[in-house]
């Protein structure tokens, strides 16, 4: 069992950045795999980034590609996403789940979830 509480979010400008954290209760944080999706008001959930437990792979969402980067220290039990070059439509609210196994874009096949941190990017 793992529990994640996010940090982190804000407001802040277009164009500007953001870096959100994830932090992880539980001996076991080195075995998940670890990724962050976001909700925008009046839509679904949907994938963001994905880092596995060692941290060597990594898989991004075309809308963040070269802008989103997930990273994680197994050390301190957190995984990070750095955001730049924001944009009103990465308004959100970011939320950060763990698996087991491989990589997925697939928010079903993720376990636990945290709360959620809101990001509000403004024009």
């Amino acid at each position: 069992q793992v529990q994640l509480v996010e940090s982190g979010g804000g407001l802040v400008q277009a164009g500007g950045s953001l870096r959100l954290s994830c932090a992880a209760s539980g001996r076991t944080f080195s075995s998940y795999t670890m990724g962050w999706f976001r909700q925008a008001p009046g839509k679904e959930r949907e994938f963001v980034a994905a880092i596995s437990w060692s941290g060597d792979y990594t898989y991004y969402a075309d809308s963040v590609k070269g802008r989103f980067t997930i990273s994680r220290d197994n050390a301190k039990n957190t995984v990070y996403l750095q955001m730049n070059s924001l944009k009103p439509d990465d308004t959100a609210v970011y939320y950060c789940a763990a698996k087991g196994w491989s990589l997925s874009d697939d928010e079903a096949r993720y376990d636990h979830w945290g709360q959620g941190t809101q990001v509000t990017v403004s024009s």
